[in-house]
């Protein structure tokens, strides 16, 4: 976890120059570079790895699903939307460079990321297919019928009082995503419901996180959904029932691995694991 993380900040680093004008690359990369736990990049290159490919193949895609990542993040933040004040330990976005570079600065790296995938795949490795395949997927699982859908589901809830866990799982399955490369199309189909499971787990361990830590702790501000008025998962079944919930995930997790080389499966049983029992 820590080498490939290193490994994605440093890719990350070179991806988004400091360049004129200053002001907008200044805050896209305090945002990209705020450090993080990188589990998506993380994800994307185990993927690519477990089904035959090279880090260096996936490590462009890696970089954009962060960049994609940071952009939703710099906007959940913002006031019309959750209005937090800190992120990753740090004054958020719109705290340090004001409202309007915020909402640039996630448009820009939303527009970056499928440029660097274009672009940065490099195609010695990867066919133009596969790299057109792999834009596809991400703007699919970010769009209307995803990342913003769930992210409107999110809004409307707030303060109802009939969510039920159907509706709750829609909004955080279509608030997450992965990308793979290569592959026959049933692994594809594998990781893609492995990452949606492991998405959807790392949602319950926040939620039950957000409830039983300190914002010192978490980097983050603590209790933040309780105010809102949110539903998560412990105030829909309690945090006991949450936990054997996400015991449930985990397992459906792993299941979608057997099949694979279970040696070059070892890093997402480990990231299923990390994800699971993490404290932040």
């Amino acid at each position: 976890m820590v080498g490939k993380a290193i490994s994605v900040n440093k890719a990350l680093d070179k991806a988004v120059a400091l360049k004129h004008p200053e002001k907008i690359h200044e805050a896209m990369r305090y945002s990209l570079l705020a450090g993080g736990k990188r589990v998506r990049p993380i994800l994307c290159i185990a993927a690519c790895e477990l089904v035959g490919g090279d880090e260096s193949a996936a490590m462009a895609a890696a970089c954009s699903v962060e960049m994609i990542h940071t952009m939703s993040l710099i906007h959940d933040d913002l006031p019309c939307m959750d209005n937090d004040d800190l992120r990753r330990g740090k004054p958020t976005n719109h705290k340090v460079f004001g409202e309007d570079v915020a909402v640039l600065a996630g448009d820009s790296l939303l527009s970056f990321a499928f440029e660097h995938l274009a672009t940065a795949t490099p195609l010695g490795q990867v066919s133009p297919g596969q790299v057109v395949r792999a834009v596809g997927e991400l703007a699919r699982v970010i769009g209307a019928e995803g990342l913003v859908a769930g992210q409107v589901v999110d809004i409307d809830s707030e303060g109802a009082a009939d969510v039920g866990l159907e509706q709750l799982e829609f909004i955080h399955i279509h608030k997450t995503g992965a990308i793979v490369g290569g592959g026959t199309d049933e692994e594809v189909e594998k990781l893609r419901k492995f990452a949606i499971g492991i998405g959807l787990l790392f949602q319950v361990v926040d939620d039950i996180l957000d409830v039983t830590k300190s914002s010192e702790e978490l980097g983050k501000t603590a209790g933040k959904d309780l105010v809102a008025d949110k539903v998560t998962f412990p105030k829909l079944m309690g945090i006991e029932k949450s936990r054997e919930y996400a015991e449930r995930l985990v397992k459906a997790a792993k299941d979608q691995l057997v099949g694979f080389d279970q040696e070059k499966a070892k890093p997402l049983i480990a990231l299923v694991d990390y994800i699971a029992y993490r404290q932040n």
